[in-house]
């Protein structure tokens, strides 16, 4: 299914509406088209910046569509910013942390990069509620990883 490129444009510019809500919908749809079409791909190099915006919630967007659209990475644009990716293992909200673990392993021969990032992760720094589960997602993603051929 080819999706309306002009839709998909108007959805990537909704994912810095000032309503978190709104916002939110654009990334749903954006993901859930990332799924089954290289369109939003195309967009790649706009969700790697929006990693570097001072909003968690703009870098969570990016982070997400980053990694929805890793499987089109023919050009390995995604390649070329995954150090940008990995420094968000101990972002400083700790649910971007979180999210971003998750998302990790998506590309075997990163596999590498991926778990040194991981063991190199400093998190002493959370608050105690948040620096457990924090630690828990870098151990079970180490072990995800490790244990894919």
């Amino acid at each position: 299914m080819r999706e309306n490129l002009m839709e998909i444009v108007e959805l990537v510019k909704g994912l810095f509406d000032k309503n978190n809500k709104q916002a939110y919908a654009c990334l749903q749809e954006l993901e859930a088209a990332s799924g089954h079409s290289r369109e939003v791909y195309r967009h790649v190099d706009v969700f790697a910046e929006m990693l570097d915006s001072d909003n968690s919630y703009i870098r969570t967007r990016g982070m997400v569509l980053i990694y929805a659209n890793a499987q089109w990475d023919e050009d390995y644009k995604i390649d070329e910013v995954i150090d940008k990716f990995l420094r968000h293992i101990t972002d400083v909200k700790p649910i971007m942390a979180r999210q971003c673990i998750k998302r990790l392993g998506h590309k075997p021969y990163l596999k590498s990069d991926i778990t040194e990032a991981l063991n190199k992760a400093y998190i002493s720094f959370y608050a105690d509620s948040m620096r457990p589960l924090v630690g828990k997602d870098i151990r079970d993603a180490t072990a995800k990883i490790n244990s894919e051929k």
